[in-house]
């Protein structure tokens, strides 16, 4: 790798993503007048923005609507002199530096001191019209965020992993019934996990099964699902009031192919939170907080603490280095 180099066109620094973690390394960076540049990705405001009401991020006692939260997290960046740009990273360069970010055909590239990677994991979906018309209204991806909403009810858990297998069990908590809905009649989740789950009483099996329809988009609520045997093609109805997906997540990470070292499923890997690595080695200057380097935890308030730590790191880097 060059010798540092520091020319006035570069950034100081470049924050990939304006999910929680984004805007949160976005907000300390701008307070320490890095003036930061926040490139929205193709998913602005990352899974809070499909989130309905929020009630585990501390500060709000009576919940907050995702998109709002974002929006005030926005909000505060912005004052204290962020800078906000609708764009998606094509390729990035991190063999020199300056890094520089290319944005795709006929957009100039971007350079930059320092890059926070905070692009986050997307959810995995069954792309079906009606789960994305009730993503919010009884569809989730977050067992964690949103299960305390299906207390009392009945609900579906899409999946034969063992994040499946884990959402299902945590959701007994809160749900009257469990139904493990699983495409094949084999599980890809551990024999420890799927014994834990067939011992449930609250939990059901539904093998050789695939959505067809998530039911009650008229309604804006989940009010049950049509289904399909995939081995003798008998359909039916479950009556359930959420659906939630556990077939996983796919990390924003494939422009750093080749890059940054990943993991097999393409999460960045990290030492000390958030140093991401290339051959085992760190590489000065570039950061990763939030879903893209986080595969255990996915919470609103640990993404905003990595995108802090993020931030912090940036501004240790650039007074050691100069700006």
């Amino acid at each position: 790798m060059s010798e540092i180099a520091t020319p006035n066109t570069t950034h100081d620094t470049v924050i990939l993503g304006s999910g929680c973690s984004g805007l949160t390394a976005a907000i300390y960076a701008a307070r320490a007048n890095f003036k930061p540049l926040v490139l929205e990705g193709h998913e602005p405001g990352g899974q809070l923005s499909i989130t309905t009401l929020v009630e585990n991020f501390p500060g709000w006692p009576q919940g907050i609507q995702g998109p709002e939260l974002i929006e005030n997290m926005k909000q505060q960046a912005v004052r204290f002199g962020a800078e906000l740009r609708m764009a998606h990273l094509v390729s990035v360069d991190l063999s020199s530096h300056p890094y520089t970010l290319n944005l795709g055909p006929g957009k100039p590239p971007i350079h930059t001191r320092t890059l926070i990677i905070a692009s986050g994991a997307s959810a995995r979906w069954l792309n079906l019209p009606s789960e994305q018309a009730l993503i919010g209204h009884g569809v989730s991806s977050c067992a964690t965020c949103d299960g305390f909403f299906a207390s009392g009810k009945p609900i579906a858990v899409i999946g034969g992993g063992d994040s499946a297998m884990e959402e299902a069990l945590f959701l007994t908590r809160f749900a009257t019934k469990v139904t493990l809905i699983n495409r094949s009649e084999n599980f890809r989740a551990s024999r420890i996990m799927l014994d834990r789950a067939i011992a449930h009483p609250n939990i059901q099996f539904l093998s050789s099964t695939i959505v067809e329809e998530v039911l009650g988009v008229d309604e804006k609520d989940v009010r049950g699902l049509r289904l399909r045997n995939v081995k003798t093609g008998e359909r039916s109805e479950l009556p359930v009031s959420f659906m939630f997906l556990g077939i996983g997540h796919i990390p924003n990470a494939k422009m750093f192919h080749g890059q940054l070292d990943l993991d097999d499923d393409g999460y960045i890997l990290t030492h000390g939170n958030v140093f991401p690595t290339r051959d085992g080695k760190p590489i000065p200057g570039v950061f990763a907080c939030g879903d893209i380097q986080d595969r255990r935890y996915r919470q609103a308030i640990t993404a905003a603490g990595t995108g802090c730590m993020a931030a912090l790191e940036v501004e240790k880097f650039l007074e050691e280095h100069g700006r």
